[in-house]
């Protein structure tokens, strides 16, 4: 019979299998490692935002050379003063801006030698455009530095360089009234179309936890001239977030008696949000004592969705406040079967569908109901639940998390596999168009195994409360 500790060896096999080496030096880990005669597209490549966990399991073995190659490659990858012209020159036109990290990247062999080959989204299906790859590249420098104690690679000054450069990407100044970093569609993890254009909480949450890595990690020469823009970006984000993106019963409520077209500074309807606009599923879904983080708010519009990768990073980087974090948690326990069913978790709920589904995917075949990024569960998210129920001390809820995936992985380890997704309203069924030996899949396990016996990693990817000192105006 298989046991834990069993499906524990494989993860760690099948996470040393998907090494991707440059030269004789590994520098990350491939998407996945499917089974002979199974097309790769571009599963071959090692992906920003996908080595994340693969670099925190590395870290929790002692084995950080593997995560600053990474590091040290990607930071070769970013497009600066240097080397934007010879990237461009490869885009067909496209003029991406300085700082832009790549979405991945893979080696190839030229001339006998090895190379490596970068994609800032010009081959990417529907060209989206990686916004979150340099805000999951310094949060994993800044765990590279809090679990191996070197501040030598973050103070190099290429690092810090690369770090102002993240800075100088996102802050720069444009047609905005928000302090919310503003994206197209298919930005982040939900590289598809799925209606998350504009302000989505995932970016916000992973844009906050930057600002607070840059400050912590930039030196004094480098930090002083954006200091102050940093304190005042972070204070105007978290307020803004707290108070605009909450829903709670409360809450809906008084959206339910909105007043629209008001004008002035005193108002209560600020964002102009039609009382129709709310969902008829919300009220009766939302339990008291619970409540969520909105998946996305603009003018005249708010997106109801729940986003689990955005409220648990929220809750991880202390974006929102404690009460906040706990009701989270709340909903969470309270619609265990909507939002974890039988693989933690589902990446948004509820699912869209019908007429809805065909205007906001485009049709997107890949993408229908209760699949893949319309309502499919997400391993991954396993790391995320994990870490979040330590942020709260809510740990009875990342032990149960980790419970379900395992049953589910010992029952069915041979025809599973550890894919990429599941289908389905519980995530009853691997995802039809699933890739399997999904390598994140198998390192979220890995880690959310680890923050469970060693609560103290959590400090690596975790940040204490921001204080907010003087009037801000938001």
């Amino acid at each position: 019979m298989v046991t834990e500790d069993a499906l524990l060896n494989e993860a760690w096999e099948r996470l040393e299998a998907s090494i991707l080496k440059y030269g004789e030096e590994p520098v990350g880990t491939v998407a996945a490692t499917p089974e002979a005669g199974v097309k790769q597209y571009n599963y071959g490549h090692c992906f920003i935002r996908d080595f994340v966990p693969s670099g925190l399991a590395f870290l929790t073995k002692g084995r950080g050379k593997v995560v600053s190659n990474f590091l040290i490659q990607t930071l070769k990858l970013q497009i600066n003063h240097n080397n934007i012209e010879e990237i461009r020159a490869h885009m067909d036109g496209a003029r991406p801006g300085i700082g832009l990290m790549p979405a991945s990247f893979e080696v190839e062999e030229e001339n006998g030698e090895p190379v490596i080959r970068a994609d800032y989204g010009e081959r990417a299906i529907g060209r989206v455009t990686p916004v979150d790859s340099c805000l999951w590249w310094l949060i994993l420098l800044r765990a590279y530095t809090k679990a191996t104690g070197d501040s030598n690679l973050a103070h190099e000054p290429e690092f810090q360089e690369g770090i102002k450069l993240i800075l100088e990407l996102c802050l720069v100044k444009r047609f905005d009234m928000y302090p919310t970093l503003l994206v197209p569609d298919g930005a982040f993890m939900i590289d598809r179309r799925m209606g998350v254009f504009g302000r989505p909480l995932e970016i916000q949450a992973l844009f906050y936890a930057t600002l607070l890595a840059a400050d912590e990690l930039l030196l004094p020469e480098y930090k002083i001239p954006v200091h102050d823009e940093i304190q005042q970006r972070l204070a105007r984000l978290k307020i803004h977030i707290q108070q605009h993106y909450w829903i709670d019963l409360d809450r809906v409520n008084e959206i339910h008696r909105y007043e629209n077209e008001e004008f002035g500074e005193e108002v209560v309807n600020k964002f102009n949000i039609y009382p129709d606009s709310v969902p008829t599923w919300v009220a009766e879904w939302l339990p008291k004592q619970a409540g969520y983080l909105a998946g996305n708010l603009g003018p005249g519009w708010m997106d109801f969705r729940f986003f689990a990768l955005g409220n648990l990073m929220s809750i991880i980087c202390s974006l929102t406040d404690t009460q906040q974090s706990q009701d989270i948690m709340n909903l969470i326990a309270r619609k265990w079967s909507d939002l974890v069913g039988d693989m933690p978790m589902k990446i948004c709920f509820p699912a869209v569908e019908d007429k809805e589904w065909q205007w906001v995917t485009g049709c997107d075949p890949k993408n229908i109901r209760w699949s893949y990024h319309n309502g499919g569960n997400w391993p991954v998210l396993l790391w995320f639940m994990v870490a979040a129920a330590q942020k709260t001390g809510r740990t009875s809820l990342g032990d149960r998390a980790i419970k379900v995936a395992e049953k589910r992985w010992l029952e069915y380890k041979d025809k599973d596999k550890w894919p990429e997704y599941y289908d389905g309203k519980k995530g009853t069924l691997v995802g039809k168009k699933a890739m399997r030996y999904q390598t994140w899949t198998l390192a979220a396990y890995i880690v959310a195994k680890d923050l469970m016996e060693n609560p103290q990693h959590l400090e690596w990817i975790s940040f204490e409360d921001f204080e907010i000192s003087g009037k801000v105006e938001v």
